[in-house]
């Protein structure tokens, strides 16, 4: 995996995540940009599914596949599932449930690096 692009998905998550947090203090339905958001975050995944899928091709790659693309499969629908939640939710718990998919797919990325790296 490259560190980088694992430290942007990293950064774009968390800091989506401190959005969300923020709406659930101020007690705010979440709003059309932070889906916006998590589109972005959800592009960064999907980008570094396929540079992990190239680097497979290649010859690198986890010493555990099948745990590694299972996390890779799950944490792609974490985003959208949340992203359809709060959208159909209107109250504060929509930013509550983004803060939660969004600190998921923080782990998870902790989780993909750790099993790459062996």
């Amino acid at each position: 995996m490259v560190v980088p692009l694992v430290l942007l998905v990293i950064g774009t998550a968390t800091a989506l995540a401190g959005w969300a947090a923020w709406f659930v203090v101020r007690d705010r339905a979440v709003i059309l940009r932070q889906l916006w958001g998590g589109a972005v975050v959800e592009v960064l995944m999907v980008l570094q599914a396929v540079v992990a899928l190239v680097l497979v091709l290649n010859g690198s790659g986890s010493p555990e596949p099948g745990t590694f693309w299972g996390y890779v499969v799950v944490q792609l629908m974490i985003l959208p599932f949340a992203a359809a939640w709060a959208f159909a939710e209107r109250t504060r718990w929509s930013s509550v449930v983004l803060l939660v998919a969004c600190l998921t797919v923080v782990f998870l990325e902790y989780r993909l690096l750790q099993i790459w790296m062996g």
